[in-house]
């Protein structure tokens, strides 16, 4: 980082000194600038991946709180007025809670873009800027969420919190769980030793390489 500093100050002393001198042309004023510009932009991205790598192993994994729920049906296929959990979902309000102060520690911050291309579809972009200027982002094209009888602004809605949520999720690399798992999931328990004798029995007598069966 100090060489990267010492080198782009030396280019910054180069270009003043062309600036006072009557006799540099511009396009060579340009092409300085245009050196300086690169120079400045390869110097964020380092900060910014350097930020990253710092961050990741800070960032939670959030808890899937929202349920997405579905009318249950009698036998005639009438509707009962009961409702039935079917999925669960990470909500952008639980997610938003959980990244910010994370983001914030290390100079990023989290934007997005909005646009109606059609009266049925938006997209929505996520930005992650560093505040040494490098950002980078992603998007998702999405239909207006036309599920629960939701009218057009309701959906509109619906579907941009989808996106939010998930271009978060690749620009950040985080993922969400069950809220009743308390991370067991993620988890490995190792079988029993006469599990594991038993196993390696049967792959010598199918001559099946061990590392086979571990991937």
């Amino acid at each position: 980082a100090p060489a990267v500093g010492g080198e782009t100050a030396a280019l910054i002393s180069m270009i003043e000194r062309a600036a006072r001198d009557p006799n540099v042309d511009i396009d060579k004023m340009e092409r300085l600038f245009t050196m300086h510009e690169r120079m400045t932009a390869a110097q964020a991205k380092r900060a910014y991946l350097a930020a990253m790598s710092e961050m990741q192993p800070g960032l939670p994994i959030v808890t899937k709180r929202g349920v997405i729920s579905q009318n249950v049906k009698d036998d005639r296929g009438a509707k009962t007025g009961e409702q039935k959990a079917m999925t669960k979902y990470a909500r952008w309000e639980d997610v938003n809670e959980a990244i910010t102060p994370v983001l914030a520690k290390h100079g990023f911050s989290l934007s997005f873009r909005v646009a109606q291309p059609t009266e049925a579809r938006v997209i929505v972009t996520g930005v992650l800027g560093h505040r040494d200027g490098h950002c980078e982002e992603t998007a998702m094209s999405l239909p207006i969420d036309s599920s629960g009888a939701k009218n057009n602004v309701q959906g509109w809605g619906s579907s941009v919190s989808y996106g939010k949520r998930y271009t978060c999720f690749a620009l950040l690399n985080i993922s969400a769980r069950g809220e009743d798992d308390d991370g067991k999931s993620a988890e490995m328990t190792p079988p029993p030793a006469d599990k594991l004798d038993e196993l390696r029995k049967l792959m010598a007598e199918t001559d099946t390489a061990e590392g086979k069966i571990c991937e």
